[in-house]
């Protein structure tokens, strides 16, 4: 007994240390964090819809005669760009492609970002990858004979027809042996094919690779590679190999894009939608609190607490992500807290009812949370996938709400069965709290069941 009481009182002294670190990330005093390599801006970022933002229109150079699929390439450069400025799904770009009088165009708006040079340097230079052999001795003498020297004073190398388009991913890894940090190339099933054969047919030569037309790399190819990934190894910083793996990832375009307009938008909602959204959110809270606590006494107190808990949670995650909000991602937010609430109800009602059974409140509790758990699990499970189809199928604005939504069900399981169960096993400590007033049943007994 003696072990359970400590294991509970440690258990709240964390949860109280947790709730006081995400309290201090929600403060508005503290606009940013800093800890060691790790840096975050604590500042609120809001939406296109709520903050306005810069427009940007590019054209793509899609080249039709070699077969390239417009629609397709203009799909893999939409995807390229959101992941370039929506690493992890929550910035909300809309990003948006046409056909204007022939011209294949993508639109692309950023939400937040009023000076447009920042918004072209987020979106990156746009550069193109090529992979290049070295030329045989005839090809040289054509090229040599095509720029009337005998001679040519820099390296020249052969296109290969493996571009950025078959780039998956670089990543910078470290050498097993030595160390030393080194860049990984993965290559999809078309570059993977091409690579093999270009490896196999250049052994003990070059193979150079171009960033905008200019050479960055140019490592000496050691044996066949028929697996679709490449290592370049040399003498990297680790900052050098990240600088290079960024470029060699931007890179990865299907077709070269020229920008050709830009404008900086305002709000299509602003303020007024967000004093409005704020006060629709406070009053729900507030009647969903006064509603716990008329219906279940002191358990309902103790939910509100929990719900309270959740909210300050959520925020502080949202501000480490950190994540882009948008209406729609308030709309999500606001669900999920309908789902602690239904958690909640559920486990209450089976502890009053173990109550009026005549069991103890020790008893009931643990019963009610394990005989809850299941509804709960199935419920927010189901939820919970919806949560990941939308993310993974939807839009940028259609991911923002799922990611909220999604976050906000498993952050509410977690405070319904952790939180409102641990503050419960505190204060159930004390007998003067089993009361039939409190609890909100008649029936209370007292010996151990």
């Amino acid at each position: 007994m003696l072990r359970s009481t400590r294991r509970t009182i440690m258990w709240g002294v964390v949860l109280a240390i947790v709730v006081g670190l995400a309290g201090w990330v929600d403060s508005p005093k503290h606009p940013s964090i800093s800890l060691g390599s790790f840096s975050r801006d604590l500042n609120v970022k809001l939406g296109l819809d709520l903050k306005g933002g810069t427009r940007l229109e590019y054209k793509a150079d899609i080249d039709k005669t070699n077969g390239e699929d417009p629609t397709e390439a203009l799909a893999g450069v939409r995807d390229v760009i959101e992941r370039r400025v929506n690493a992890f799904g929550v910035s909300e770009p809309l990003i948006q492609t046409s056909v204007v009088q022939g011209q294949y165009r993508v639109i692309v708006e950023l939400a937040g970002v009023q000076d447009p040079e920042q918004a072209k340097a987020q979106i990156g230079q746009t550069p193109t990858l090529d992979f290049r052999r070295e030329p045989t001795t005839d090809e040289l003498k054509a090229i040599q004979a095509q720029a009337g020297n005998s001679a040519l004073t820099t390296d020249v190398f052969v296109p290969t027809g493996l571009s950025g388009k078959n780039l998956k991913k670089a990543t910078v890894e470290f050498d097993q042996t030595t160390g030393q940090p080194q860049i990984t190339l993965n290559f999809d099933a078309d570059g993977t094919k091409l690579f093999a054969q270009i490896t196999k047919d250049n052994i003990g030569k070059q193979i150079a690779i171009y960033l905008d037309g200019a050479i960055i790399q140019a490592p000496t190819v050691q044996s066949a590679i028929p697996d679709g990934r490449a290592v370049i190894t040399g003498s990297y910083t680790l900052d050098e190999a990240k600088q290079i793996v960024r470029g060699l990832n931007s890179g990865a375009l299907p077709v070269p894009i020229e920008l050709i307009g830009q404008s900086v938008i305002s709000p299509s909602l602003g303020q007024t939608a967000i004093t409005k959204s704020m006060r629709a959110g406070l009053v729900g809270i507030i009647a969903v609190i006064a509603w716990l606590v008329f219906r279940y006494r002191l358990p309902g107190v103790i939910a509100s607490i929990a719900l309270l808990i959740y909210v300050t949670l959520f925020f502080a995650i949202m501000k480490l992500i950190p994540v882009t909000l948008t209406l729609a991602g308030i709309a999500g937010f606001i669900m999920s807290i309908g789902m602690a609430v239904d958690a909640n109800v559920l486990i209450f009602e089976r502890f009053r009812e173990n109550v009026r059974s005549g069991k103890t409140v020790s008893f009931a509790l643990k019963e009610g949370f394990s005989a809850a758990w299941s509804s709960i699990s199935a419920s927010n499970i189901s939820s919970l996938i919806t949560g990941f189809v939308l993310y993974g199928f939807g839009t940028s604005i259609v991911r923002g709400f799922a990611l909220t939504f999604s976050l906000g069900i498993i952050l509410s399981m977690f405070t319904a069965i952790t939180v409102s169960r641990g503050i419960l096993n505190i204060v159930f400590m004390n007998p003067k709290t089993h009361t039939p007033f409190l609890l909100g049943a008649k029936a209370i007994k007292q010996s151990s069941n």
